[in-house]
């Protein structure tokens, strides 16, 4: 299997399945000395860990971080870091009946239609377990980033019940089980989900992305654009299947008029948006303005109705699919999207200075 890895300056290759001994990631192109420790990475992972609410999946893993290479005397040396997290908390058995039939909506035929062969417990390689890892990497990418710029998610539509944008308030992100920046709905959805739960369904959802403090002059025409590895980066996600920058599709039903983001003179002679239809990137480039994106997350495809579909054999089945699983997946997304925007942001951020100084 190839395509594991992601990044150009700062990169990063990902490693291990759902049910195997372990996961990580490889990450290289990191500046040396910068402070890092385990301490750094493990507070990003355990906003992302399982089992924190009966919300998600009640798999129990610590998801405990360890350094394994790339650092010396708490300061990065400019060579490979290496992150290993264990698996500790894995019940393969739950997945003996489905292992030689397929999901609907999961990635079971495909994965035997590429390579003839799959790793049937809990999906393998293409389970949202990886993302651990990716987190992992985004909070390394955040020390090479520095302080400077803000980096924030939050789950802003859960199913049909988006958020209300005039109660959009970021504090109230961490303060419910959703990432949820609008107590009121937070409330709402926790009475949907937990009947979606209890009936052993799913359900998709909406994440919004910002980072703030992104200068002017990042990303590069025309195949090296800030929003197109931004879409990527995105879309890699497990689950993902819609990505947009800015207003994205609302961009179609805008006029002209309404969709330019106006500038008036600003200090330091740089210009003063009125507006961000743009998300932040015009032409591929940063323009100063926070970075906005949204994507969206399929509902999670192990569910206990059962569905029709076929074995291996070309036969016809029912699937149930037994074992702990997220009855939506957007929750635990959050992170994970905090998580790609920043490593897309410090292989920019290396991109530019190689290239601009």
């Amino acid at each position: 299997m190839s395509f594991n890895t992601f990044g150009r300056l700062f990169r990063f290759t990902t490693w291990g399945e759902s049910h195997g001994p372990a996961l990580g990631c490889t990450i290289d192109g990191v500046p040396p000395l910068l402070d890092l420790a385990e301490g750094d990475i493990q507070g990003f992972l355990d906003k992302r860990k399982p089992g924190q609410s009966k919300y998600t999946t009640q798999r129990r893993e610590p998801d405990l971080v360890k350094i394994m290479s790339g650092v010396f005397e708490g300061k990065t040396t400019g060579t490979p870091i290496q992150l290993m997290i264990e698996n500790t908390d894995q019940r393969s058995k739950d997945y003996g009946n489905i292992a030689q039939s397929f999901r609907p909506g999961h990635a079971d035929y495909t994965y035997i239609a590429k390579y003839g062969i799959r790793d049937y417990r809990g999906g393998g390689r293409s389970s949202a377990r990886e993302t651990a890892a990716r987190v992992a990497a985004g909070a390394v990418a955040r020390k090479v980033l520095g302080g400077g710029i803000t980096i924030r998610a939050a789950m802003v539509q859960m199913g049909r019940h988006a958020i209300d944008r005039s109660r959009f308030d970021w504090n109230e992100v961490n303060n419910n089980p959703f990432f949820c920046p609008d107590a009121v709905t937070a409330g709402m959805w926790a009475d949907e989900l937990d009947a979606i739960r209890k009936n052993g369904s799913s359900i998709g959802a909406v994440i919004e992305v910002v980072a703030e403090g992104v200068p002017a002059g990042w990303g590069a025409p025309v195949y090296g654009k800030l929003d197109a590895d931004l879409a990527t980066a995105m879309m890699s996600i497990n689950a993902v299947k819609a990505v947009e920058i800015g207003a994205g599709m609302e961009a179609a039903c805008l006029t002209g008029e309404e969709n330019a983001d106006e500038m008036l003179p600003g200090k330091d002679g740089k210009p003063e948006f009125q507006s961000n239809k743009a998300g932040g990137i015009l032409g591929g480039i940063s323009t100063g303005q926070p970075v906005v994106v949204r994507f969206a997350v399929k509902p999670t495809s192990s569910i206990l109705t059962p569905r029709k579909s076929v074995n291996e054999h070309g036969e016809a089945v029912e699937v149930v699919t037994k074992g702990r699983h997220d009855p939506c997946v957007g929750i635990r997304a959050v992170p994970v999207a905090e998580a790609m925007m920043a490593v897309v942001l410090a292989d920019h951020m290396m991109l530019h200075r190689a290239q601009c100084g």
